[in-house]
């Protein structure tokens, strides 16, 4: 039987700590550009770190791995397994996905890049999975495969405290996000096949969690019925900097969902909240491979 390693990226929100405890899990840093100073995710910046920057107004961007560094380490790893799942964040928001696919062309199939339209909390679950599919004998081809057919089973539903960094990133116009600051609008985000867009408008936070409640309980009246029904779907509860009010959240959506497991309360990656600033809330749901 091969011997398999995993490779994500830290936008799954697995800490190098965690990678580290799991044999056969490696984890590239995400860059950010802080001013004028590169900085890597979980390396030289904490969330901690992050969020002072943030919040002093000081200019932040995100960047894709180079791939150089990615190449470097699959080189690395190819030294001890024999292949190689390499699970990056969806190719619907980054470039990374794509840019790793056609250089895994020159390892002879030792490297199977994955594109299942995963971020944050449920990419972070894709590879769990992966590493459970690795413990039953499958081999890279095959571990690819049945993420990548699991792609559409997911949902991510987010409640942005502020307008500021959808205008700065462009998703919002000035204007609207004047009138949307002066009444307090609250946008509920939603992630489907990894695509990041508008669900909802509320006038506050209560309303917001009720609404991405009631989306999550839709799905699950729909497209993740039998899912449900066979105990395959998982609850996850993820926040930007308020880790009390996600507490808080996840007790109510416990709640609401007495039947599906509540699996992580997580902050967000990085990656997520230089988009969407701080004292965001989400909630999501994807179906675990059994």
């Amino acid at each position: 039987m091969n011997k398999i390693a995993i490779i994500t990226d830290s936008n799954s929100g697995i800490t190098k700590k965690e990678s580290d405890s799991i044999e056969g899990l490696f984890i590239v840093p995400m860059p950010f550009m802080i001013g004028d100073e590169e900085y890597f995710e979980d390396v030289n910046l904490t969330q901690d770190e992050f969020y002072k920057k943030l919040l002093s107004n000081v200019n932040i961007s995100t960047s894709q791995p180079s791939i150089g560094s990615i190449v470097e380490l699959w080189e690395e790893v190819l030294k001890d397994y024999d292949e190689i799942v390499h699970i990056p964040m969806s190719s619907a928001l980054s470039m990374s996905c794509e840019t790793a696919k056609n250089f895994a062309r020159q390892f002879s199939g030792k490297v199977q890049v994955v594109d299942n339209h995963a971020i944050s909390v449920t990419l972070k679950q894709s590879v769990y999975d992966a590493i459970e599919l690795v413990k039953k004998g499958m081999n890279a081809v095959q571990i690819k495969k049945a993420l990548e057919e699991n792609r559409k089973n997911n949902s991510i539903y987010i409640m942005v405290s502020t307008l500021k960094y959808l205008k700065k990133g462009g998703r919002v116009t000035p204007a609207a996000a004047a009138i949307g600051t002066l009444l307090k609008i609250k946008p509920v985000l939603q992630i489907q096949g990894g695509k990041l867009d508008q669900f909802a408008k509320v006038l506050n936070e209560k309303v917001a969690c009720q609404k991405m409640i009631a989306a999550i309980k839709k799905d699950f009246e729909t497209r993740f019925k039998d899912f449900v029904k066979n105990g395959e779907m998982r609850l996850y509860v993820a926040h930007t900097n308020c880790p009390e009010k996600a507490k808080l959240f996840a007790e109510q959506i416990s709640r609401e969902f007495p039947t599906v497991p509540l699996k992580y309360v997580d902050p967000l990656s990085l990656s997520v909240a230089c988009h969407i600033g701080d004292g965001a809330l989400a909630v999501a749901t994807s179906r675990v491979l059994k």
